[in-house]
C-alpha cells in the first residue's frame, strides 16, 4: 500500500483539492473533517457486515464480501468522485488510511482523478487536532452581562478586518436556556470540535484573535479544555452596557419567536428562577410585555454571570463603559481603540 499524505500536508491541499470521506454515513455524521465530502465505499449496514465476517470468518471472507457488495455501485461511485474533483484531483481518506481509502483512490485513478490518501486516515486527523487544542492562542475576551450585545460586536470586529472566533455559531447555540431559539440542531461535540480546530488552525497567531466569553458548555458542546483555559487566561474587555439597553438587546432578538418556544425556555430555568419570578415572565410574555419579562430573566443571569467573573484574575479584566448609543459598530471600533492605547493584547496569564 502506497505511502499517503502526512495531516499538515492534507490539510494544506485541502485548502484547494476536494477531499472524500469514504467511511460511512454513520461514522461521517459522528464526526468528520470540515468541508470534506461523504461518499462512502460501504453503507451504516453493509460495514456492519463485513466487520462481523472478518471477525468469524478472517479477512479473506471479509474482502470477498466487501467486492460484493461495492462491486454494483463502483460506477456510481465514480461518477460522484468525478463530480466533486476540481481539475481532476482529489483528496481521499477512511478511518485509519486502510483498504477503504486505497480501494477508493485506486477506483478514482482508474477513472482519470488524481488520488490522494491521508495517511493514518481520520485517525490521524483527530489526534493532530486534539492536540493543537493544547497550544496557546492570542484571544482577547469579550465579556459583557447578557443583552451585551457581544456577539453582534464580534460580527462587526470581523467587518471590520480583525480575526474572530464565533463560538455560538460554531455550536449553533447562544448558550443560554433560550440559546437554540432560531438555530438548527446541535452537531455531535466530535463535529463542533473539528470545526473549531479548522478555525483556530487558520487563524495568525501574531494577531489578536477575538473571542466572546463563554461558559465550558454551549448547548449539548463542550469547548475542549485547553481552548478554555486559554479563554479564562486572556484579557477580557468587560462591556459595560446600561441594564435598560441590555433589556431592549433581548426584546429585540427574542421577541418574535412564538410565545410556546419563550414560555417552554422559562421552564428549563424555572426551579433556578423560583416559582413566583417564573410565574411573572411567563405571564409577561403572554402578555406581550416582554420587557418585564427580560428584566425578571436578566437579574438570574447577571447573577449567574457574576459568579464566573469573580473566578477570573481581576488584573486581566478591563471594564469599559460602553459609548455611543450601544450601535454595535460604534462599540467595536470604541474597544478597538481601548484595547490599543493600552496594550491589553500583550496581557495574559
Amino acid at each position: 500500500m502506497e505511502k499517503g499524505l502526512d495531516i499538515l500536508t492534507f490539510l494544506e491541499k485541502a485548502e484547494t483539492i476536494p477531499a472524500i470521506d469514504v467511511r460511512t454515513p454513520a461514522e461521517y455524521e459522528q464526526g468528520h473533517i470540515p468541508n470534506a465530502y461523504n461518499i462512502p465505499i460501504f453503507s451504516n449496514e453493509e460495514r456492519k457486515r463485513v466487520g462481523t465476517t472478518f471477525k468469524q470468518s478472517g479477512q479473506k471472507d471479509a474482502v470477498i464480501m466487501g467486492l460484493e457488495f461495492v462491486g454494483p455501485k463502483m460506477k456510481e461511485l465514480a461518477i460522484k468522485a468525478s463530480k466533486i474533483a476540481l481539475e481532476k484531483q482529489l483528496l481521499v481518506h477512511c478511518w485509519r488510511g486502510g483498504m477503504r481509502s486505497a480501494s477508493m483512490a485506486w477506483l478514482f485513478r482508474t477513472v482519470g482523478l488524481e488520488s490522494v490518501v491521508l495517511e493514518g486516515g481520520y485517525k490521524s486527523f483527530r489526534r493532530f487536532a486534539l492536540d493543537f487544542f493544547e497550544g496557546i492562542f492570542p484571544f482577547v475576551v469579550i465579556g459583557g452581562f447578557t443583552g451585551s450585545g457581544k456577539t453582534e460586536i464580534l460580527q462587526e470586529l470581523k467587518n471590520m478586518g480583525e480575526q474572530i472566533i464565533d463560538l455560538e455559531q460554531l455550536a449553533h447555540h447562544k448558550g443560554s436556556a433560550f440559546g437554540g431559539l432560531g438555530e438548527k440542531a446541535q452537531s455531535t461535540n466530535e463535529q463542533f470540535e473539528n470545526d473549531l480546530f479548522l478555525q483556530l488552525f487558520r487563524i495568525n497567531k501574531d494577531r489578536i484573535v477575538w473571542i466572546e466569553d463563554e461558559s465550558r458548555t454551549i448547548g449539548k458542546n463542550t469547548l475542549p479544555a485547553g481552548v478554555y483555559r486559554n479563554i479564562r487566561s486572556a484579557p477580557m474587555i468587560f462591556l459595560n452596557l446600561a441594564f435598560e439597553d441590555r433589556i431592549k438587546n433581548l426584546v429585540k432578538n427574542y421577541a418574535h419567536f412564538s410565545r410556546k418556544d419563550l414560555v417552554d425556555s422559562i421552564s428549563k430555568i424555572r426551579s433556578r428562577l423560583g416559582d413566583k419570578t417564573a410565574r411573572s415572565a411567563i405571564k409577561g410574555i403572554e402578555n406581550g410585555n416582554y420587557d418585564i419579562t427580560a428584566e425578571l430573566v436578566l437579574h438570574y443571569y447577571d447573577k449567574t454571570y457574576k459568579f464566573g467573573l469573580d473566578k477570573r484574575n481581576k488584573d486581566l479584566v478591563h471594564d469599559l463603559r460602553a459609548e455611543n448609543n450601544s450601535v454595535p459598530k460604534n462599540l467595536a471600533q470604541q474597544i478597538l481603540e481601548f484595547v490599543k492605547q493600552n496594550r491589553i493584547s500583550d496581557q495574559r496569564l
